[in-house]
């Protein structure tokens, strides 16, 4: 079968596709799934590109949907069922296990950048239902750390307001799960463009922040004394921008290192402003059964910016790499 493997030290030139054995039947517990597609987000980006170093071969993307081709005994899971992958496939509920990707998809084991993969069941939940395979692939890792942000951790309940950062695939899916639930969402972005964009999708007032320097404040300003919760992507250098868009007792959810991975944090305003800091990476087993649910009752569907085909991963990586795209980018497999 066919899959896309990292040559060492990586490179999105380095992408190579390959020819590897086909996935064998299952055992018990396990299933053979048929992949359809998977989408991006910046950790693949940072296996495939070599910032986030990986073994020689090893097959990226942590997100796969798909359907059930075969089943082992005691599978959940029958012939035909759609699926969704999970980041950290031993994690099924509780507090969170582990701290590094050592068994995330795509790093620290082979990804689902192929056309098939036979894993214990437990790697996977049902896929939302009537949602396409490329639909579905954005929760594993964008969807799921949005719902955890805003549901798990945060408590998220109709009133609140809600801070997004651009419009990346995590950002997106909390604008919508926020309006779903009947919270107030506001936005900032450096394109008018796409601020139109956020506020047709229900963003009560959007800040572009390379226009506005002291955008947290204007945030604050707009939201009457800052937003409940921060759906915090950027990292160190927005992060003292985030505190004061923040209000007293807040909620940021810091999910991203966009800007870098260490810096200068303003302790003292974030103390005095009595704000709970929440570090998290995606979620369990049972939070994406969950998150499952939340899709269905709702009703909301993700945005694809645009999908490519799985022999065109290095241009999709590339369409990431250039902040043009609006919501998630999509593979078909």
């Amino acid at each position: 079968m066919k899959a896309i493997c990292c040559v060492a030290p990586g490179g999105l030139d380095q992408l190579t596709q390959s020819d590897i054995p086909d996935a064998p039947d299952p055992g018990p517990g396990e299933i053979r799934v048929r992949l359809r597609a998977s989408s991006l987000n910046f950790h693949d980006y940072g296996v495939a590109a070599g910032l986030m170093p990986t073994e020689d071969g090893r097959i990226p993307l942590a997100d796969g949907a798909g359907e059930v081709e075969a089943a082992g005994d005691g599978a959940p899971f029958a012939v035909g069922d759609r699926v969704v992958s999970t980041f950290f496939p031993d994690w099924a509920d509780g507090p969170p296990p582990i701290a590094d990707f050592s068994t995330t998809p795509g790093d620290g084991v082979d990804g689902y950048a192929r056309e098939y993969v036979t894993r214990p069941a437990r790697y996977f939940t049902k896929a939302p239902e009537g949602w396409s395979h490329e639909e579905a692939a954005t929760i594993t890792t964008a969807g799921l750390t949005a719902w955890r942000a805003l549901v798990v951790d945060g408590g998220l309940k109709a009133g609140d307001d809600v801070l997004v950062l651009g419009t990346g695939g995590v950002s997106i899916y909390a604008l919508q799960i926020a309006r779903a639930m009947g919270a107030r969402v506001f936005a900032t972005s450096s394109s008018d463009e796409k601020r139109a964009r956020l506020e047709e999708m229900g963003a009560t007032a959007t800040v572009n922040y390379k226009e506005t320097e002291d955008w947290g404040a204007e945030i604050a300003r707009l939201s009457g004394g800052g937003v409940d919760h921060v759906i915090e992507v950027g990292g160190p250098v927005t992060l003292a921008q985030s505190i004061q868009a923040c209000r007293i007792g807040g909620h940021m959810a810091l999910i991203g290192v966009l800007t870098g991975r260490s810096g200068e944090i303003p302790t003292a305003a974030m103390m005095a402003k009595h704000q709970r800091l929440q570090g998290l990476i995606v979620g369990s087993h049972a939070m994406q059964n969950d998150m499952v649910r939340g899709m269905e009752t709702t009703g909301i569907r993700p945005v694809i910016d645009r999908t490519f085909a799985l022999a065109e991963l290095a241009d999709a990586f590339r369409h990431e790499e250039s902040g043009q795209h609006f919501g998630k980018i999509g593979v078909t497999i």
